[in-house]
């Protein structure tokens, strides 16, 4: 990731998020039915990898993950009734764009400047409209001040928000992260964060151990290594001390119903990465 590419992270994330359609079996985890088209020109060649390898680990660990931890974000947001949902890493979310609930909340979308450039092209080109207002709000959370940015974009620091980070803190230094924990638990009270972090090697199950192994050297090629890693001890005392009270740490194979996991596919859970929820204390 540099100040002239976009995240390639962003892109895979995405494409597995329009091949899980397409190439995994009822019942679905999560249905982004706009990914497909958002990546355009480039979609039938990335989803023709799944096509081809989907029973590939990383290919069908990746669908797992993704869509897992969307399933959960955004039960969350229409269970929360939050009048405000700020998405950090948003990448190609597609949340904006696709869902009702979009037309009723505001929502921000913070990423790099870069990746958001590359979203807006390939938005404008999928002739894509938002169902309500959405502000990107550019940042690099390694340096700026997350809070700060947000306001000075128009959010409502008086109102409380759901805020999604996921697929990101993996990538980012402990200082970074805790900066970010920092300027979220600055939000009003009520507040909720919902955040992806990966495990430390001796945390995770067999299948989360090859899957990680797979992704951390995929990601490491590709210029964007995997940098923090967190015990669910170590994680809660971060939050805790960032004014968020730790109210659920969720592993991928309960962060949707159990019936969801009676499959036909090559998806499976894995403890590789997990979520956690926490709440802004007054």
């Amino acid at each position: 990731m540099n100040d002239e590419q976009p995240s390639l992270t962003a892109l895979m994330a995405a494409a597995a998020r329009a091949a899980h359609l397409v190439v995994d079996r009822e019942p679905l985890l999560f249905e982004d039915t706009l990914a497909h088209t958002l990546l355009g020109e480039s979609a039938e060649q990335l989803i023709g990898y799944h096509r081809a390898h989907g029973d590939h680990l990383i290919l069908s660990g990746v669908r797992a993950q993704v869509t897992t931890r969307s399933h959960y974000t955004e039960r969350r947001l229409a269970a929360s009734g939050l009048p405000q949902y700020v998405i950090l890493g948003a990448g190609l979310d597609t949340f904006a764009h696709r869902s009702p609930l979009a037309s009723r909340i505001a929502v921000y979308e913070v990423d790099h400047p870069a990746t958001q450039r590359w979203k807006r092209g390939l938005l404008t080109t999928a002739r894509l409209t938002p169902q309500g207002e959405v502000t990107f709000v550019g940042a690099d959370f390694e340096a700026d001040d997350l809070f700060d940015r947000l306001v000075a974009h128009g959010f409502d620091p008086a109102r409380p928000a759901l805020v999604s980070w996921l697929g990101v803190s993996m990538y980012l230094t402990a200082g970074a992260v805790t900066s970010t924990l920092t300027a979220v638990g600055r939000l009003a009270p009520g507040s909720e964060l919902v955040m992806e972090y990966a495990l430390p090697s001796s945390l995770r199950d067999e299948r989360g151990a090859a899957f990680a192994e797979f992704a951390m050297a995929a990601s490491a090629e590709r210029g964007e290594p995997w940098l923090s890693f967190f015990t669910p001890a170590e994680l809660s005392a971060l939050l805790t001390a960032a004014n968020l009270e730790p109210a659920e740490d969720v592993r991928q194979e309960h962060a949707v119903d159990h019936a969801h996991w009676q499959r036909r596919d090559p998806l499976l859970p894995a403890d590789a990465c997990r979520l956690v929820r926490a709440v802004v204390t007054a």
